[in-house]
């Protein structure tokens, strides 16, 4: 029997976890589609405090947590937790730490303020997500990334030596999305160094020199191999930046076709390998 496809799924946001708004709505029907194509899905997204433990089931996968993942020198343990969409029959992954997510009872912004260490909240979140799918020994053919919060993903699959060597990744897609999610404020500087990992080189480390918006999502259209667009209107420099990336592009159609536009998206990739 021909092997089903397999995506994985890195999403920022997803409904009912979070409030409905277009990218949470993305993440809940995009993976629902792909899966009733008939193709094997993994879906993972943070572990915000916003949401509710016990009315949404999340319970934590004891053999999956554990490791301790290290920034800036810190040990900060890494949580794995899981929870069900019934209806859709599809299991959520959560990454939790009680330092970046579970205590803390916003998303990007407390009250009204940006966090000031979401440079740290994003190494963490991509780090998690690749260390967890290595644990569970499961290798996708394309992994799709949504949200800035998973814009290291493409730079550290196809740069970090820890990854680039582990086969589980050899043979990965990846295709990020781009929404209408810019954010005005500038990480801190150190950023680079912060989320350095080995194999990346002072090529890799220019776009996280003074890391904003679009500098950060510049880096993940140029370590993708395919990007989407996900909004009506998106950041005018990024707009910009795809018309020259040379990259296949799936511009943005609307919300009630985007699901199976995106799995025709995915077929071109698929028919490549």
């Amino acid at each position: 029997m021909e092997n089903k496809t397999r995506v994985l799924f890195v999403h920022q946001e997803i409904t009912p976890y979070v409030p409905e708004n277009p990218m949470s709505l993305i993440g809940r029907n995009l993976p629902q589609t792909t899966q009733e194509n008939g193709k094997e899905i993994r879906i993972f997204m943070p572990r915000y405090g916003i949401i509710n433990e016990r009315r949404n089931q999340l319970h934590e996968v004891i053999r999956l947590s554990g490791m301790n993942l290290i920034i800036n020198d810190t040990d900060h343990p890494l949580i794995i937790k899981v929870a069900s969409i019934q209806k859709a029959r599809m299991q959520i992954y959560f990454i939790d730490n009680d330092d970046f997510f579970s205590k803390r009872k916003c998303l990007a912004y407390d009250e009204g303020v940006f966090c000031p260490d979401n440079d740290s909240r994003c190494v963490f979140f991509t780090r998690g997500v690749i260390e967890t799918v290595k644990k569970l020994n499961w290798s996708p053919d394309i992994i799709h990334c949504h949200g800035w919060m998973s814009a290291l993903m493409p730079v550290y699959l196809k740069r970090a030596m820890t990854v680039r060597d582990n086969p589980l990744y050899n043979e990965s897609k990846i295709i990020y999305s781009v929404y209408d999610d810019a954010f005005e404020e500038t990480f801190a500087p150190g950023f680079e160094k912060k989320m350095k990992l080995p194999g990346m080189s002072s090529k890799d480390l220019k776009y996280f020199k003074e890391t904003n918006y679009v500098s950060l999502t510049k880096a993940a259209i140029d370590y993708a191999d395919g990007i989407t667009v996900c909004s009506e209107k998106i950041h005018p420099e990024i707009e910009e930046y795809l018309k020259t990336c040379g990259k296949p592009v799936m511009p943005f159609q609307g919300a009630d076709s985007f699901p199976k536009d995106c799995n025709d998206f995915y077929e071109t990739f698929i028919e490549a390998q």
